[in-house]
């Protein structure tokens, strides 16, 4: 963490909407949805071992997080519903996705559409009930 990445002073886990939400001593909040943070999760089942865009993560629609524990003094340890809990999202990292949201939102529904993903469980390739 750099000494310009503001860190939050408060951090709530709002599960009836779906929501992580980021307060800062500056006034900003950063409302970040579950299933955005499961499908940009910074760890390596997702972003890949190498260059390029990481596994699409689909039928995250309704994820929960189950858990977040403070790294040190530079990141949170997400834990999800459907087990994975291996992310650490450093303040910058948590800040770069509240910042630019929309963005991030977007890329994710025009990959999906790219590759045929969804974001139910129900039309995940594989999936049986």
């Amino acid at each position: 963490m750099t000494t310009s990445t503001p860190r939050p002073t408060d951090i709530r886990i709002r599960r009836q909407s779906r929501i992580l939400q980021l307060s800062y001593a500056n006034g900003d909040v950063h409302e970040l949805p579950f299933e955005l943070l499961r499908v940009y999760s910074p760890s390596a089942e997702v972003r890949g071992h190498g260059a390029g865009p990481g596994t699409l993560q689909t039928g995250k629609r309704n994820v929960l997080v189950t858990g977040a524990e403070m790294v040190g003094n530079y990141a949170l340890k997400l834990s999800f519903d459907d087990g994975h809990d291996s992310g650490l999202f450093s303040w910058a990292y948590l800040e770069e996705l509240g910042e630019q949201k929309a963005r991030f939102w977007q890329d994710y529904l025009d990959r999906l559409e790219r590759e045929g993903g969804s974001r139910d469980p129900a039309n995940v390739s594989g999936w049986t009930p």
